[in-house]
């Protein structure tokens, strides 16, 4: 049993966030090609079955262009940080409908010593941030059950970062899971480690955790009217 990525794989992203300007990318990208992208698309192919068994409307898409891979390459023209690289590697396994609504997706991240996998609704826009919380509100006990089990309570952290600090607007105060609908971002994820991300076994810990977030998604997916 192989790994996908190897200590070489955190010597180029290291490199590349010491020296994050095109001359050194251009100089190292067989490395990159080696040791970061062209692994990580292996890793995305061989997560395909794993992936449809927990549901058929996600996709694992292993495309070097359009796929679940994202670009290396920053978009920075709207930040004060104009460095044109990412200093870590990341994809996302996405809804089949993703390009028509807003969708939940599962995403893996590769970077040194800060490696996770997670799975949930990022930044999602106001309106789906209220379709969410309404859902909560109708449906506490699948709620409990899908983002309160004890199994993925174990594993998983709730991302807490970028919460309302009171009840938001017409949402009362003593719901049971008002925590819950403070958040703007609904995130469960857990750290990878450099030996996990370069170990022999990480398809099958990461396809494990795709099956214990699995719950979490779908309530998401039932939230916004898709299909799981």
């Amino acid at each position: 049993m192989s790994s996908y990525f190897t200590p070489k794989s955190f010597t180029f992203l290291r490199g590349l966030a010491r020296n994050n300007d095109k001359t050194w990318f251009n100089e190292h990208k067989p490395q990159y090609e080696e040791h970061v992208r062209q692994p990580f698309l292996r890793l995305i192919a061989d997560l395909q079955p794993d992936l449809a068994a927990v549901s058929p409307h996600f996709r694992a898409d292993p495309r070097g262009a359009g796929g679940s891979l994202f670009r290396i390459y920053r978009d920075a023209r709207f930040s004060n940080d104009k460095s044109p690289y990412k200093s870590w590697q990341g994809a996302r396994l996405f809804h089949e409908r993703r390009r028509q609504v807003p969708a939940p997706s599962f995403y893996i991240h590769l970077q040194p010593g800060e490696s996770f996998v997670g799975a949930g609704l990022w930044h999602p826009e106001p309106a789906t941030q209220r379709k969410v919380r309404h859902f909560i509100v109708d449906n506490p006990g699948s709620w409990k059950a899908a983002a309160h089990s004890p199994v993925l309570r174990k594993k998983f952290d709730f991302e807490e970062s970028e919460k309302l600090v009171r009840a938001p607007r017409g949402f009362e105060p003593d719901f049971e899971f008002i925590d819950d609908l403070k958040h703007r971002n609904w995130v469960f994820w857990r750290a990878l480690d450099d030996a996990t991300m370069t170990g022999p076994r990480l398809r099958q810990t990461i396809a494990a955790d795709l099956v214990t977030l699995g719950p979490f998604v779908d309530y998401l997916c039932a939230a916004l009217d898709l299909e799981f």
